[in-house]
C-alpha cells in the first residue's frame, strides 16, 4: 500500500501533538506544523525526517506558509489529509471589556490562517482524493458569556466546513467538523495568559476530553471507507451538558 500524508497544524501541543503520535503509529508520514520549531524538532528526532517533516511557521504568515508548501521534501508533496487544528481562544472578558487586539488574533489564527491553508492545499487533496478535518468546537453552537469571538470563529470553521463539502461535492474530497467540548490540554494556559490555577480549577473532578481522545477519534474518521464521510461530529465529556438560558430581571 501507498503510505499516506497528513498535514497537521498547531503539531507542537495538545490535539496536533497527539495527532502526529497516533498517524505516525498508523504508519502515516505528517507533516507537522507550528511555530516551536524546538517541539516540532523533537517529534523529527523521534520518529525520523522520513516520517516526520517539520514545517515551521507563524500560521498568520501568509508567505511563510506559502514557502512551507513550495519545500515539501518529494515524499510528503502529496496530501491525503489536512488537520485544520491550529487555533486559540484569547481571553475571558465580556465583548465590552475585551482586547481588540486579541480579537483580531483570533480571526488571523482561527478563520484567515485556516482558510488560506486549505485553500492552497485543495489541489492537491482533489488530486489524492483525500480528506479534510477542521477542528471546531462546541463554543460555534452553544455561546457562553466571555465567548464572543472565539465562538464567533469556531461557527466560521464549522459552516465553512459543511460549505467546503458542498463545493467539493463529486470530487471524492471527504469534510469534517470536529467540535469538541471541555478538553484538558494547554487551550486554557494559553487563554488566560499562563494561570495555571484556572486551568486545574477548571478541569478538576470533570473528567475532560483528552488530546488523545481526540487523536483517535481523527484516526476513525480518516480510516473510514472512502464513501463514508462523517459530516459532523461534536464530541464532549459525560460531565458536559448544554448550560441554560440567563435571564436577567429588574429589581
Amino acid at each position: 500500500m501507498t503510505t499516506k500524508t497528513a498535514w497537521i497544524t498547531g503539531a507542537t501541543s495538545g490535539f496536533g501533538a497527539a495527532t502526529v503520535e497516533r498517524f505516525v503509529a498508523g504508519g502515516w508520514r505528517v507533516i507537522a506544523s507550528g511555530r516551536r520549531i524546538e517541539r516540532l524538532q523533537q517529534l523529527v528526532n523521534r520518529h525520523g525526517a522520513g516520517q516526520v517533516h517539520a514545517a515551521a511557521f507563524d500560521m498568520r504568515d501568509e508567505a511563510a506558509m506559502r514557502a512551507a508548501i513550495d519545500t515539501l521534501p518529494e515524499g510528503f508533496a502529496g496530501i491525503d489529509l489536512l488537520v485544520n487544528n491550529a487555533g486559540l481562544a484569547l481571553g475571558t472578558a465580556t465583548a465590552q471589556q475585551a482586547s481588540l487586539a486579541q480579537w483580531k488574533q483570533m480571526i488571523d489564527t482561527n478563520v484567515t490562517a485556516l482558510v488560506t491553508l486549505t485553500h492552497l492545499l485543495l489541489p492537491r487533496l482533489i488530486e489524492r482524493r483525500g480528506a479534510i478535518a477542521n477542528i471546531s468546537s462546541i463554543s460555534g453552537s452553544y455561546p457562553y458569556r466571555g465567548g464572543n469571538v472565539y465562538g464567533g470563529t469556531k461557527a466560521f470553521v464549522t459552516q465553512f466546513s459543511q460549505n467546503l463539502r458542498v463545493d467539493l461535492h463529486g470530487s471524492g474530497v471527504r469534510v469534517t467538523s470536529i467540535e469538541p467540548g471541555m478538553a484538558e490540554t494547554e487551550f486554557t494556559l494559553v487563554r488566560t495568559g499562563g494561570d495555571q490555577t484556572a486551568s486545574d480549577q477548571l478541569y478538576a473532578g470533570a473528567h475532560p476530553i483528552t488530546a488523545a481522545d481526540i487523536a483517535d477519534t481523527l484516526w476513525w474518521i480518516a480510516n473510514l471507507p472512502p464513501h463514508l464521510d462523517v459530516t459532523r461530529l461534536e464530541i464532549m465529556p459525560v460531565s458536559q451538558s448544554a448550560a441554560g438560558l440567563q435571564v436577567h430581571r429588574d429589581a
